[in-house]
């Protein structure tokens, strides 16, 4: 079966959108709620993708990529200022919200 060269995968349209930084905040928050530690990592590597990609977002936040890329790792477990940084930088700005 030859594939399509016209179709875009899941994954691309994702990051395609998630380019936009309103749509990337709205994009975590849905996985914030969820509450999977490494699924809020996988987003943020997703958002990160659609930032530039890793590289781009470790040279603007000062960490080297490979402890960037260990940071969002499947096990990865950032220091909450490295967190921090890498939100900034991403145009996402971390908010707190009283629950009923």
């Amino acid at each position: 079966m030859k594939e399509d060269k016209r179709s875009v995968s899941r994954h691309e349209y994702l990051i395609k959108d998630l380019q936009d930084p309103e749509l990337a905040a709205g994009y975590l928050n849905v996985v914030l709620e969820e509450g999977d530690e490494k699924m809020i990592l996988k987003a943020l590597r997703n958002v990160a993708e659609a930032a530039g990609g890793m590289g781009e977002v470790a040279k603007r936040t000062h960490l080297s990529r490979m402890t960037l890329y260990r940071a969002l790792s499947k096990n990865g477990n950032p220091e909450f200022s490295s967190f921090l940084e890498i939100l900034k930088v991403l145009k996402i700005k971390l908010l707190f919200k009283a629950v009923a």
